[in-house]
């Protein structure tokens, strides 16, 4: 009888019939015999009291295993049976399901309703966001081109919050049913947030509504699958103004990608940090945003014929602020300045500047020049390059970080020249090279060739009406969502609890063979 018992035993709880056997070895260590039902009476006395914690394991093992489970199928709740037959195969949105979370309005719309809490640093931004946040239409210009009829909008730069929010609307494999998804979605307005708490607020309260967004996403389900690792969202500045903790400033931003939770989801950003694999640079909203395949098509043939008169072109105002050692803007106007084939705007860094806040005024300007030029300001990126892309001028760069080390989906990785002209940082601020002769250098077949590949790359720098929708073209919502998919797919489940408990007890890596 007490064989069959161990037989049982042994049968029942494989996995710990390691630590029986090696307790019946320890207290029988003169016996021969390696079978456990041979052991002496010494030995099953000590095989009995190894007995109880033993089974204290396995019902811990019981117990892991349960809430392994429930982790990894209590989503399936809220779906629908899908089938494995042919008509799966066949499904156009197979591996590209994304399932956007109905947020409180908390977390997106009532942030939008206090927009003028921002009168005192940006003026009227509830103008800025009004139209599905793309602002008001513009008016009639002098040749009736960049009008809202059109698709012209008054765009602020950090807009993208809405826009892409509400692009992801008419997102064509959006699903209700989050088991099968790839991704999901998080419309929260990370970028209206930081403004309206950004001025005269304490950390705390700048980072209420980030503390607050984090416990909602970890008390759901889809949260719990790949513990956030599935998980996305649009915060329409740079990424630094999300990781105060992170920066020189204590005071500048909030912490929500530094903190728990925050930092296993991926963002995508104006400016990508470069340090931090979780964010993600996408273009910045130009003025343009077409409603059909047509209206893109038209304004490309339009660009690609335009007369341009002028050699280069600068938008822009000095940055007395940046360090002398990294500043360039300031070489750049002086040289733009005292070139005949140089056209500037120059704005002033105050509210209302009527020169730079004239979408008409730069667009106008940038279809004349042929080269534009983009020296960093406050940071290295610039809206301004996506401006003058889509009026198809060629972006005269000065530092990789403003454009050939971001927008990995939007900007060819490779062949940076085949679009654009770089000229060294160091050689202007040194005034070691004129601007002026490095262009007239480049031959005019060469010029036609990076025009024409600064005009192909025009639909993926766009955001396309929310309203509408584009035929066959990819904007830059388009590509964003097939980065973040394939970005996902190479995410890996976090380890499970039952792993984590079981290799505490077993041979590192015999657990993993187990399962």
């Amino acid at each position: 009888m007490k064989r069959i018992a161990e037989t049982v035993e042994r049968v029942r709880y494989p996995i710990l019939e390691f630590e029986l056997v090696k307790s019946a070895r320890k207290a029988a260590a003169g016996a021969r015999s390696r079978r456990v039902v041979g052991v002496k009476g010494i030995g099953i006395k000590a095989a009995a009291n190894v007995l109880p914690r033993l089974r204290i394991l396995a019902v811990l093992g019981v117990v892991a295993w349960t809430f392994f489970l429930y982790v990894h199928f209590t989503v399936i709740s809220s779906t629908v049976e899908v089938s494995n037959g042919d008509g799966l195969a066949a499904d156009p949105c197979r591996g590209r399901y994304i399932y956007m979370h109905d947020l409180p309005p908390r977390f997106n719309a009532d942030i939008i309703r206090d927009c003028r809490k921002t009168e005192d640093h940006w003026g009227d931004m509830c103008g800025f966001v009004s139209n599905a946040g793309l602002g008001r239409p513009l008016a009639d210009d002098d040749d009736g081109v960049i009008t809202g009829e059109a698709g012209w909008y008054g765009t602020h730069q950090f807009a993208l919050d809405a826009i892409f929010h509400n692009r992801m609307k008419q997102y064509e494999c959006l699903t209700n049913h989050s088991a099968v998804a790839s991704a999901v979605f998080v419309p929260f307005y990370a970028g209206f947030d930081f403004s309206r708490y950004h001025w005269g607020y304490d950390n705390a309260t700048r980072d209420a509504a980030s503390v607050d967004l984090i416990e909602w996403l970890m008390a759901r389900p889809q949260w719990r699958r790949k513990w956030g690792h599935d998980h996305f969202l649009v915060a329409g500045r740079t990424g630094w103004d999300f990781r105060r903790s992170s920066n020189v400033n204590p005071d500048w931003g909030t912490d929500l990608l530094a903190m728990a939770g925050g930092r296993n989801m991926t963002v995508l950003v104006l400016e990508s940090t470069l340090k931090y694999t979780s964010d993600f640079s996408v273009p910045y909203p130009t003025y343009f945003h077409p409603r059909s395949d047509a209206d893109v098509l038209h304004w490309q043939d339009r660009v690609r014929g335009q007369n341009r008169t002028c050699l280069m072109a600068f938008v822009g105002a000095p940055r007395p602020d940046v360090p002398m050692s990294i500043r360039i803007r300031d070489h750049v106007i002086a040289q733009c300045k005292a070139s005949s084939a140089c056209a500037m705007l120059g704005c002033a860094r105050t509210l209302g500047s009527p020169q730079c806040h004239s979408p008409a005024n730069i667009m106008r300007l940038f279809q004349k020049a042929t080269y534009c030029l983009q020296p960093p300001g406050d940071s290295p990126t610039r809206r301004s390059v996506f401006d003058s892309m889509v009026a198809g001028c060629i972006p005269v760069f000065f530092h990789t970080g403003t454009a050939y080390e971001q927008y990995p989906w939007h900007l060819p990785i490779d062949g940076h020249l085949k679009y654009s002209v770089f000229i060294p940082d160091a050689d202007v601020r040194r005034r070691n090279v004129s601007i002026e002769a490095v262009l007239r250098k480049i031959p005019p077949a060469t010029v036609e060739r990076m025009r024409e590949e600064v005009i192909r790359l025009i639909p993926t720098l766009l955001y396309a009406d929310p309203r509408s929708k584009l035929e066959t073209l990819k904007d830059a919502v388009a590509v964003a969502v097939d980065g973040i998919l394939d970005t996902v797919a190479g995410t890996t489940n976090p380890p499970s609890l039952f792993d984590a408990i079981v290799s505490r007890f077993l041979p590192k890596g015999s657990w993993k063979a187990a399962r």
